[in-house]
């Protein structure tokens, strides 16, 4: 497997008009506040935009953004697995507002945004957990509930893939509303057309 290309907020800055920046969070994330000139392309979708990605990166540096920057790494791996070299942004979209850099929304953007998604997936895994133990004292056996949730997320962790994640971003508030913000095939479009 290659070395995974990182690149730091601070080494980003001066070079973002020479980045085509993609970032990978949910709709609902990327819409609560994102790295200047990022275009939005959800982690569930990559594989659909891998052909115009491989055209971008032919052109020049492709900067992979998300939160933190584990589905941006996650999706560095997809993109190197196909042939297409891309870089991830080291801590994501939060080390990039905590290095003191702009963050741009869209117009009409929700004055509340949603959660990030690691913070969704703990809140319904932990809830998930806490309910079969409680559950369980009024009907025995659905503690089987908190164990499963518990494998799950061990699984998680050994594979590096969420499915309660995939699952809780189809979700409506994870989604983008209609008319807000533009589909895959509006930002695969502008990709195509950029540079």
């Amino acid at each position: 497997m290659a070395t995974l290309t990182e690149i730091t907020p601070d080494q980003a800055h001066p070079r973002l008009d020479a980045l085509t920046v993609v970032d990978v969070r949910t709709p609902g994330e990327y819409a609560a506040g994102h790295v200047p000139g990022a275009l939005n392309i959800p982690l569930d979708q990559l594989d659909r935009a891998l052909p115009t990605l491989r055209t971008v990166a032919a052109r020049g540096e492709l900067l992979i953004v998300c939160a933190s920057g584990n589905r941006s790494g996650r999706a560095c791996e997809s993109l190197a697995a196909a042939g297409i070299p891309a870089a991830t942004l080291v801590g994501g979209t939060s080390a990039w507002a905590a290095a003191g850099h702009e963050v741009e929304r869209p117009e009409g953007a929700p004055a509340r945004a949603p959660w990030a998604m690691d913070r969704q997936v703990r809140f319904a895994a932990g809830g998930l957990v806490v309910a079969g133990l409680l559950i369980d004292r009024a009907r025995p056996g659905t503690r089987w509930l908190s164990a499963a949730v518990g494998a799950g997320l061990v699984f998680s962790a050994v594979t590096n893939t969420c499915a309660m994640g995939s699952m809780l971003a189809r979700l409506p508030h994870n989604r983008p509303r209609p008319g807000r913000s533009a589909d895959l095939e509006a930002t695969l479009a502008a990709l195509a057309e950029a540079n």
